[in-house]
């Protein structure tokens, strides 16, 4: 059985006390050449924390917290080391969130999730995923050519011109949203292009519903999912069984700490128990210390039937907060919330993602101020502006949408 590094199968007892060795050093640099972080931390004595229940002493970021320092202190609240910046990006991500790319050949850790998947080096990737504002379609591009695959940097859109690209490049593996591998099959087979050649797939940004993991399978494609976010890159990815398909849940990356915290707090649940995922992160370009992702997941005892001896959770089981990804770019209730500012005419707003067959789409439910006209066509032209996605606009009529304070929806069928 082959890994991609001998990190991966070590006993579990010595990767915990590696990374619990080298965590009070990583503290102690980081809050040196982060003053946002030192902030945060204020009163933490770095060489005190040696052990999780040492760690879970300390408060929990979240994403609103972490857009609210970055408005006092932009672009990224003092959270980032300015050291590690010159000569590398930045990205910009829903919300908005500013975060900088880390150093070396795979910030984001992905080649590790490529290798699970099935890809090797000298693997053609056509890689499908955004490469525009925010790090989706680097993260995925590091870490192919890490592993030492070929990328072709296909993006989002144009899709006539990425199946001619695929029918020439012939590409072994496909990298993107899960639902959009299905658009370039089905436009292949309308205009009798051959892609025939794309035999595996690592896809993120959504969920990979059974029915269209099943669906890829008939076709001859084998599709593996990671989970990944901006600032940590891949957080867990599932690996290839040895009779094809995938081994149940998903793989923590090497050189994260994951908890599993009760959603609103900063305690770790049993595990077992669904909670947030919350990971310290080892980056010394960003480092971020128990940040709260908003994901719900749960650890999955046991050990994977690969042989890789990490913890595993259980995927993503939806969001701790109503931020909702929605075709791979979250989706946040204040961006709903400015929609409705620049529309007086709306009295209130509740966003609906559901699913279109095989994709994710979104219908923006508006309530009027009292005999207000509502122009639908205005509203759907600004909520595409304000997430970068479209969506229809529903006019219903007033008190139809429940008083239950949530603004964004999620009401797909994740078991299907």
């Amino acid at each position: 059985m082959a890994f991609f590094d001998a990190h991966e199968t070590r006993p579990e007892a010595e990767r915990e006390a590696a990374l619990f060795a080298a965590l009070p050093d990583f503290l102690s640099r980081a809050i040196t050449e982060a003053p946002g972080l030192a902030r945060w931390l204020e009163g933490t004595d770095p060489a005190e924390i040696t052990s999780r229940s040492a760690l879970a002493r300390l408060p929990v970021l979240r994403k609103s917290e972490l857009m609210a320092l970055q408005e006092v202190d932009p672009p990224f609240g003092g959270f980032a080391n300015p050291a590690t910046l010159n000569g590398s990006r930045i990205f910009m991500s829903p919300g908005p969130i500013w975060e900088p790319q880390g150093t070396g050949a795979d910030p984001w850790q992905c080649a590790r999730a490529f290798f699970a998947a099935g890809a090797r080096p000298g693997d053609i990737v056509h890689n499908a995923f955004a490469y525009h504002m925010t790090p989706g379609g680097f993260i995925l591009d590091y870490g192919a050519r890490a592993l030492g695959c070929t990328v072709f940097a296909a993006g989002v859109g144009n899709t006539e011109a990425q199946v001619d690209a695929a029918a020439v490049l012939k590409p072994r593996v496909y990298a993107g949203t899960p639902d959009f591998l299905k658009v370039l099959l089905d436009k292949a087979s309308e205009s009798g292009k051959d892609l025939s050649s794309i035999k595996l797939g690592l896809v993120s940004g959504g969920a990979l519903f059974p029915s269209l993991r099943s669906e890829y399978r008939d076709r001859g494609i084998e599709v593996l999912q990671c989970y990944a976010t901006a600032e940590f890159g891949v957080i867990a990815y599932e690996s290839q069984a040895p009779e094809g398909g995938a081994t149940p849940g998903m793989i923590l990356n090497e050189n994260l700490i994951l908890e599993i915290v009760r959603p609103g707090t900063s305690e770790p649940v049993p595990d077992g128990e669904v909670g947030e995922v919350v990971i310290t992160s080892f980056n010394e370009a960003y480092p971020m210390v128990r940040l709260g992702t908003g994901d719900l997941s749960a650890i999955l005892p046991g050990r994977s039937p690969c042989g890789r001896t990490n913890q595993r959770i259980k995927g993503w089981m939806g969001r701790a907060d109503q931020r909702t990804k929605i075709k791979g770019m979250f989706v946040d209730p204040k961006q709903i919330a400015e929609v409705a500012r620049r529309h007086s005419e709306i009295a209130r707003a509740r966003l609906i993602v559901q699913r279109d067959g095989e994709r994710d789409a979104m219908t923006l439910r508006v309530e009027a101020t009292g005999a207000a006209a509502v122009d639908s066509e205005a509203i759907a032209a600004t909520l595409r502006d304000v997430t970068k996605l479209g969506g229809k606009v529903e006019i219903v009529e007033t008190g139809t949408l429940p008083n239950d304070g949530k603004v964004v929806s999620d009401e797909r069928d994740y078991s299907r």
